[in-house]
């Protein structure tokens, strides 16, 4: 079902039966290299952590991504598909193209320099005639806007999706995506009109903690909603450290979560204390040139499933 308050998620979250065959994290993950990289002008009309003012240093960010693909493999095996100038937000592939299980999701894009994305033969044939996974595409649907793992963060042992609402994803795309990854229960909220996608101010850690910046959300219930739904075990963000990144974290496997240096470096010693305490250490790449795209570690990583 589809909840659209926090007491309506709560009372249904609390029916919910363990899904004890699901996997918290993914089996593999896939990346997309930046090529020629440069900040699209299109995507900084709604993503206030852009600032097209910035000189960007193409090898740098190059350089800075193969490092990060190079650090995930501790972790499990990653593949990196190659980037196109024509498409300079690619390198952050999770909001086009995610999985489920035996599934490629494609999402639907609001900004034409992002459809173009979509369009990629190569990455859809690698999941469907190398992975054998069927294909749910999204991208033709002119009706909706759904940017996938961008809008919505998937607590995926439960079966639970967490979705904001904004520019990037309605509530037409919210049905559709709840529908194509399988989900029991996906929780709408609004996002706070400064945020483009759900997973800055959200993440969610092998299905067992959460990073939460409240003051992205429009409504301060549906982040302690989502915090109980956890046990209450989550970190709780300022506006400072939401702006570096921290809430763009991700755990792919069961002890570790990742997330940019300049992330890292914005947590207290109680944060990374807690985190210690849920079990994860933490994991980090320097990502400072990537991160004038306005997105961080967690938007670079796509998950095989």
């Amino acid at each position: 079902m589809i909840a659209t308050s926090p007491t309506e998620f709560l009372e249904a979250f609390a029916t919910l039966a363990p899904l004890p065959e699901a996997a918290a994290t993914a089996r593999a993950a896939f990346l997309v290299a930046p090529a020629e990289f440069a900040l699209a002008e299109e995507s900084a009309r709604d993503n206030r952590y852009m600032d097209t003012s910035l000189a960007v240093d193409p090898l740098r960010a190059l350089a800075q991504h193969g490092a990060l693909a190079q650090a995930l493999r501790a972790d499990v095996p990653v593949i990196t598909f190659p980037g196109d100038p024509a498409t300079p937000d690619a390198v952050f592939p999770n909001n086009v193209f995610a999985t489920a299980p035996g599934r490629l999701i494609v999402g639907r894009m609001r900004h034409p320099v992002r459809r173009r994305e979509a369009e990629r033969a190569d990455i859809r044939a690698f999941f469907g005639e190398v992975l054998g996974y069927d294909e749910i595409d999204l991208s033709g649907c002119d009706d909706l806007v759904a940017e996938l793992t961008g809008s919505l963060v998937i607590d995926r042992a439960r079966g639970v999706g967490y979705c904001g609402l904004s520019e990037r994803c309605d509530l037409a795309g919210a049905e559709a995506m709840h529908k194509a990854f399988g989900l029991r229960l996906t929780f709408c909220f609004e996002l706070a009109e400064t945020e483009y996608h759900t997973n800055v101010v959200l993440a969610l850690l092998a299905s067992r903690a959460a990073i939460i910046a409240a003051d992205g959300f429009r409504d301060p219930a549906a982040a302690q909603a989502i915090a109980h739904a956890c046990g209450d075990r989550a970190i709780w963000l300022t506006p400072a450290q939401k702006q570096a990144f921290a809430g763009n974290a991700i755990t792919l496997s069961d002890g570790c979560v990742w997330m940019s240096a300049c992330a890292a470096a914005a947590l207290t010693d109680e944060q990374r204390e807690a985190l210690a305490g849920y079990g994860f250490a933490i994991g980090t790449v320097e990502l400072d040139e990537i991160e004038k795209a306005g997105g961080s570690l967690r938007c670079c990583v796509g998950e095989i499933y």
